[in-house]
């Protein structure tokens, strides 16, 4: 009984050195996160990455999976890239910057209270309506029209109050 062996195929007993295996080597390992620089926002809300910096590259159109607004230019994005193509960055995240010293205003919000504060005053507008609050202990309440109602007593109350 004769075994006989090819150099054209790879199965069966081992090829006793006939055939050579080329091995291909391991991918160069890739950095976990990738960082760039949000460059612009166009028109049409699409953000632009430059990936330095320093260099001179053409900025590249990105995809994003959070809010990015003009107030974001030149902060750096965390991205991942679609299919591990890097002609197909989508921006995961920016960067956070913590802020130093006291931050110009506080939010906290809780299931039953929300709570915002500020240095200076806290308006809250919508058209030509607008409530501001200041420092000094001001409540200012502007409108086109305003109606107050209560299912009780409603009451003014002031060192004077002033009608017209």
């Amino acid at each position: 009984m004769k075994t006989s062996y090819s150099n054209k195929s790879s199965r069966g007993p081992a090829l006793l050195g006939r055939e050579r295996r080329t091995e291909k080597p391991a991918p160069a390992a890739q950095p976990a996160v990738f960082l760039a620089v949000l460059h612009a926002i166009d028109g049409t809300g699409r953000p632009w990455l430059r990936f330095s910096r320093e260099t001179a590259h053409e900025p590249v159109l990105a995809r994003h999976v959070c809010a990015l607004g003009p107030e974001d230019l030149g902060r750096e994005a965390v991205l991942s890239y679609e299919g591990g193509d890097p002609s197909k960055p989508i921006i995961m995240g920016l960067l956070q910057t913590p802020q130093a010293g006291n931050p110009a205003m506080k939010l906290s919000a809780d299931g039953d209270e929300l709570t915002m504060s500020a240095a200076k005053q806290i308006v809250l507008q919508c058209g030509k309506a607008s409530i501001t609050l200041t420092r000094a202990g001001k409540v200012l309440i502007r409108g086109a029209y305003i109606t107050t109602r209560s299912s009780g007593v409603n009451r003014i109350k002031g060192g004077s109050v002033q009608i017209n």
